[in-house]
């Protein structure tokens, strides 16, 4: 669904765009990056079956990094920030589709759910657009479900870093932080899941992420990998 800009919007959010991705790229390339287990989603990508890669809105800024220029796909809410986010993920080479589950709905995850079943990787944030932080929202199961595809949790974590004062505590590494990005096992959902599959399955995955992200900020802190 398209959304009307004036040309002064769309003049901001390219402005403020460029200035946010120069930021980003420009402190990524100092960070001191561990990736484990971004195998599996490398061969989605390279053999073009989809799947479904889910992790919190406030631990993009190094996984964008680290995925750049690899044609990941990642859903971009309506809004004005929208539009600079946008302009910041295709200016890392990312895909994007426009819209959300929280705003279209069902609509928005059937339509990233037929991307993602034509091959795209997906890459969820399952608690955005708004929050709550760290609550697991069903609309990345039900994409996964209506593509047929495996769902893959991860964790990313850094010091040292700062925490925006933002309802998602938005991450940025110092300058040479040391940081982690992990993934884990996939999940499926299955073509028949039900009220309480989704149920079990959002907790299941909510505390996947959480233990992910905590053992990534243990290994940002100096632990063994």
């Amino acid at each position: 669904m398209a959304v009307e800009r004036s040309e002064r919007d769309i003049r901001r959010a390219k402005r403020l765009g460029k200035l946010g991705y120069t930021l980003a790229r420009g402190l990524g390339c100092t960070v001191r990056l561990y990736v484990e287990g971004w195998e599996p989603i490398e061969q989605h990508l390279r053999e073009g079956t989809g799947a479904v890669m889910v992790s919190w809105h406030g631990r993009t800024l190094i996984p964008a990094n680290f995925m750049k220029g690899r044609g990941v796909l990642a859903m971009i809410s309506l809004s004005r920030d929208g539009d600079i986010q946008n302009e910041i993920f295709t200016r890392f080479g990312f895909r994007t589709l426009r819209g959300s589950t929280s705003r279209g709905g069902v609509r928005a995850a059937l339509e990233a759910a037929r991307e993602v079943k034509k091959g795209a990787v997906l890459a969820f944030t399952p608690d955005g657009p708004r929050g709550p932080a760290g609550k697991f929202q069903p609309g990345a199961l039900l994409i996964a479900q209506k593509a047929g595809v495996p769902l893959y949790p991860a964790g990313i974590g850094a010091y040292p870093r700062i925490l925006l004062p933002t309802w998602d505590k938005y991450l940025i590494p110092l300058p040479f932080a040391r940081a982690a990005f992990l993934i884990g096992q996939p999940v499926r959902v299955p073509e028949d899941a039900d009220k309480d599959d989704f149920a079990r399955l959002t907790e299941q995955l909510e505390h996947a992420i959480n233990e992910l992200e905590a053992r990534a900020e243990a290994i940002a802190r100096g632990a063994k990998p």
